[in-house]
């Protein structure tokens, strides 16, 4: 009853919010990463699809929901097609109903 996982600094090099897994550990270990709400240290955490990541940014915050799990590192537009932004005070993304 396995569910799919991936690590958080594989996700977030996939992603393209880091050049490299190395730089992704880094940030991960430096910066305030949260995962539902959780502050995570670990490189090794598992994001699961549902989940809502929080990434202190230089550009500012992010709040993320994954949408699905990128199986390499793609294009940008195949990037964020994984994940939705959550704006502040409103809905996560139109939902087409």
């Amino acid at each position: 009853m396995s569910e799919a996982s991936l690590r958080l600094d594989k996700w977030l090099h996939f992603a393209r919010f880091c050049k490299s897994r190395a730089l992704a550990q880094q940030m991960i270990q430096k910066s305030r990463i949260r995962i539902n709400g959780r502050v995570v240290d670990k490189p090794h955490a598992l994001v699961r699809v549902g989940d809502v990541l929080t990434l202190p940014l230089r550009s500012g915050v992010r709040v993320l929901r994954l949408l699905s799990l990128p199986e390499r590192r793609g294009p940008a537009p195949e990037a964020q097609a994984g994940y939705a932004e959550i704006l502040p005070g409103g809905p996560a993304a139109p939902d087409g109903g």
